[in-house]
């Protein structure tokens, strides 16, 4: 698209662009437009568009011919407004570089500020300013940031130098030292730089520009964003926007500032402004937790405890203007927002807004109380939770009761508990995670690199950095625990340890942290199921009232079965029997019927059996009270239910009266190559017809019982697994119905019950018109249906199936996300063929893939009548659907 318009200008109350524009002008780029349209004071600059990112990448790093006079256009604009000239050795412009992806990734890629500054411009700025202390502060950040982003000079050498200078000097704090001493920095810097490189720092503005731009460029393709991106489903193709604008500095003595603020708090939702500002700095010492910063309200500052004066306090005219602002644009976005500001000598300057992120807590109490303010609607409140989120809320927190020996305290940057072994870098903790084991990450202050460590550990601990760190804005987005800025904390990497006044802990020591209390505990404490906040029974029934698909839980055990109903579930869509059998007084006469020699010895290890698994079913339907129940008989190969190794299988054979080579004979015979493909599911009802009697018998008779005492009818559902065709059915169903007339006859009561299939080899789903005249209904079991359409054993692709992904082969891991196009079209396919033989068919998927967003929005457009998931994906589930009902295919954030 050669001639194309790669530059968008914005500022002094007007913008080429707008917030609708977020894919060409990425996130941010898109939001200054719109602020700038609103009239408020927005440093002006220019966007470079994503399409410029993908052009960049397309042409070997090299730009568009036009992109430079486009440029030149916008950067005289900016002069015309500022009435400063970008490269004038008297009057110069400065300005900063920043990228701005589509979707928001902080911290993820590169910024440069202060750009524009040379051995001239730097005389000229502190002439202008009359404050050479500013200009060479200003200076020496420039050649800091250019040099690490642009020129691949490690951001160590530069602290090491100034450390150095500290020390020899005896200065404390960087605001300690004077024009001078950065002035000697500056050339110290400078002879980094020369050595690293071999060249000297480049003096030409325009040089500068466009090493920056392409440095932002290419940080989209840097590991960090590569392993953000994938762990947030961003695809690369889209690209990262440019902002380039003039600066405003923060860094300009005591009437100047920086600062982050939320419209409302990020970790509880609670409507309050909420936010850290820093006098004399600039916006990098906040993000990056180098400084420890101040409180923007009264009240935060007196909740905290602290004795720096808030900005309320210090800057109250600038306050009032950014409560005024604040205030215009949480009602223009219709959300909350996280905004970046600059203050110059008093006046207020927005550098940013986007929908900020915030936990699954906050999220639910904003989205219910932006509804009930009348800003959205109760189903745009329903479309703004991301239903992966609510897993943060249903984790465990910290049992009331159980005693914390509390090492020291931090910032409470990220609600929920967390125990693991201390780990000390990401690619250690990345390891652990693999191991399965879980850990906690301790960093002195997280950095982008750190992605994959914080996504692998259970929490995060750092010592510096304030609430909007790096490590709490990542870790909020991750619904990860997060303690901040833990001072008193002294980690020393090169011994592993991490030190608070005479406690001294390694690596591998157990703590556990509560990012909603900032504490740090000694030791693995015991944890409880979380209290359900209001928002969330509010938001749920708003979510209740649109969807059409009904949730259903997998369950087996009568906890589960509770949970699922506390969470909302409307029956249950698969109890897995075989668990059943796994218990201590079961296995025995289990193993005892495998055994057995003949029809008669297994039938007499079964009537054992009998009433164990009568009383499971009793409690289900009991706990259930009238919802529907699908049991699925017998499923695993029986060898699974034979003990391994010489010492068990003596134990074994002992105590059923067997030699120990019996059992090993009868192991051996039972032994398969692949037994996910071997004598399973209705196979063994076929073969040992007796076992399925015994478990259609079990289900009737509990089904008496139960309705007796809840009153309720039960409707038993009985799932015979793993057909192939009708045939198979027919003759399990005709034991399945015999046994129910046998009940009836002995118990006198009348039963309703159903017995359908479970469709999960692509021979049934082809077959489904002919199952369908047997079958009352089909539940699509699609972990085995993904296994047995793409080949894949669920067991051992993990060696694979990251490459596959990685490369696009597949879009998603199919055993997380249905495979729509494969798996997905014989879903579509045996529904439309089932209900062909019989309209009323009920239809249900009870995979892994019942819990999972995405599958549920397939789910809704195939028309199923419920998705089946673990229990505590329940609501989950119930939030999906109703967003599939609504269609809200929601934009990713910005």
């Amino acid at each position: 698209m050669a001639g194309g318009k790669w530059v968008y200008t914005f500022g002094d109350g007007k913008a080429e662009g707008e917030a609708g524009m977020k894919n060409l002008l990425g996130g941010k780029g898109a939001n200054l437009a719109e602020m700038s349209n609103l009239g408020l004071p927005v440093p002006p600059g220019f966007t470079i568009t994503t399409e410029v990112c993908t052009w960049y990448y397309d042409n070997g790093k090299q730009f568009p011919s036009e992109l430079d006079g486009q440029a030149k256009a916008a950067l005289a604009e900016m002069a015309r407004l500022t009435g400063k000239v970008f490269g004038d050795p008297a009057n110069p412009l400065l300005v900063s570089v920043r990228s701005g992806a589509r979707a928001s990734m902080p911290g993820m890629m590169d910024t440069v500020l202060n750009l524009g500054l040379n051995d001239v411009t730097v005389e000229a700025v502190a002439k202008a300013s009359g404050d050479a202390r500013f200009a060479w502060d200003s200076y020496r950040r420039f050649v800091t940031m250019y040099s690490n982003v642009v020129l691949d000079v490690d951001h160590g050498h530069f602290e090491e130098a100034l450390e150095d200078y500290k020390e020899r000097k005896g200065l404390h704090l960087d605001t300690d030292l004077s024009a001078e001493d950065w002035k000697v920095l500056v050339g110290k810097y400078k002879d980094i730089v020369k050595k690293a490189l071999g060249s000297e720092f480049p003096q030409d503005p325009v040089a500068q520009l466009w090493g920056a731009v392409g440095a932002v460029f290419s940080s989209w393709m840097n590991a960090r964003a590569i392993k953000y991106r994938e762990l947030n489903s961003i695809p690369a193709a889209w690209g990262t926007a440019v902002n380039v604008q003039s600066m405003v500095f923060g860094n300009m003595g005591d009437t100047s500032a920086t600062g982050v603020a939320f419209t409302r708090n990020p970790s509880t939702g609670e409507n309050a402004l909420y936010g850290e500002f820093l006098i004399n700095a600039q916006g990098e010492d906040v993000v990056a937790g180098i400084r420890t910063p101040q409180d923007i309200t009264e009240v935060a500052r007196k909740e905290a405890g602290s004795d720096k004066p808030s900005m309320e306090k210090v800057m109250p005219e600038a306050y009032a203007e950014l409560v005024r602002i604040y205030g215009i644009l949480e009602r223009h976005y219709r959300d909350m927002q996280d905004m970046e500001f600059t203050i110059q000598e008093g006046k207020l300057w927005m550098l940013q807004t986007r929908s900020g992120k915030r936990t699954a807590k906050a999220a639910l109490r904003i989205a219910v109380e932006l509804a009930k303010e009348g800003l959205i609607t109760e189903e745009e409140a329903v479309g703004r939770i991301e239903p992966g989120a609510l897993d943060q809320l249903l984790h465990p927190m910290i049992d009331p009761k159980a005693e914390r020996r509390i090492l020291t305290t931090g910032l409470p940057a990220s609600p929920g508990a967390a125990a693991g072994e201390i780990v000390f870098n990401s690619d250690d903790a990345e390891a652990a995670k693999k191991a399965g084991r879980k850990v906690i990450l301790v960093r002195v202050e997280t950095s982008p690199e750190d992605i994959h460590g914080m996504h692998a550990a259970e929490g995060i601990l750092t010592t510096r950095g304030g609430m909007t760190s790096h490590a709490a804005v990542v870790a909020r987005g991750m619904g990860k625990p997060c303690v901040s800025g833990a001072g008193q904390i002294r980690v020393d990497y090169a011994k592993g340890t991490l030190t608070v006044g005479a406690t001294t802990l390694k690596a591998g020591d157990f703590i556990t942290i509560d990012g909603a209390a900032g504490q740090v505990m000694l030791g693995e404490i015991k944890m409880q199921k979380p209290e359900l906040s209001g928002e969330f029974g509010t938001l749920m029934g708003w979510a209740d009232k649109v969807r059409r698909l009904k949730v259903r839980a997998n369950a087996e055990t009568p906890d589960d079965a509770r949970t699922a109903r506390d969470f909302g579930a409307e029956g249950i869509g698969l109890c897995r029997t075989e668990h059943m059998f796994f218990d201590e007084d079961r296995i025995q006469p289990m193993r005892e019927m495998i055994l057995a020699q003949d029809d008669a010895g297994r039938r007499s290890a079964l009537a054992k059996l009998l009433p164990m698994q009568r009383q499971d079913f009793v409690s289900l339907f009991t706990i259930m009270h009238g919802l529907p129940v699908t049991i699925r008989l017998l499923d695993p190969p029986l060898h699974e239910f034979l003990p391994h190794g010489d010492a068990e299988i003596a134990a074994v054979a002992k105590a059923l009266g067997v030699t120990p080579e019996a059992l090993k004979h009868r192991a051996a015979e039972l032994h398969e190559f692949n037994p996910m493909l071997g004598f399973r599911g209705v196979r063994l009802a076929i073969a040992y017809p007796e076992i399925a009697e015994m478990q259609a018998r079990a289900i009737f008779e509990a089904a008496v019982i139960a309705a007796k005492e809840t009153g309720k009818p039960v409707i038993p559902e009985v799932m015979v697994p793993l057909v192939m065709g009708v045939a198979e059915l027919d003759l399990v169903k005709a034991r399945i119905d015999a046994m129910a007339k046998a009940v009836i006859a002995e118990s006198g009561v009348a039963l309703t019950y159903q017995v359908g299939t479970m469709i999960e080899l692509p021979r049934a789903a082809l077959r489904a018109e002919e199952i369908a005249k047997s079958a009352e209904f089909f539940s699509f079991g699609t972990n085995d249906l993904t296994q047995t359409t793409l080949g894949i054993s669920r067991d051992d692709a993990g060696s694979f199936l990251g490459s596959y992904t990685a490369k696009g082969i597949l879009a998603n891991d199919p055993f997380v996300t249905i495979d729509q196009e494969g798996v997905g079209e014989l879903v579509k396919l045996a529904a439309e063929r089932g209900r062909k033989a019989r309209p009323d068919i009920k239809l249900g998927i009870c995979g892994e893939h019942g819990g999972d967003p995405a599958s549920i929005g397939f789910c809704e457009s195939v028309g199923l009548d419920y998705v089946s998931c673990s229990p505590f994906r329940v609501p989950i589930a119930r939030l999906a659907a109703a967003q599939a009902a609504l269609g809200a295919v929601r934009a990713k954030e910005g």
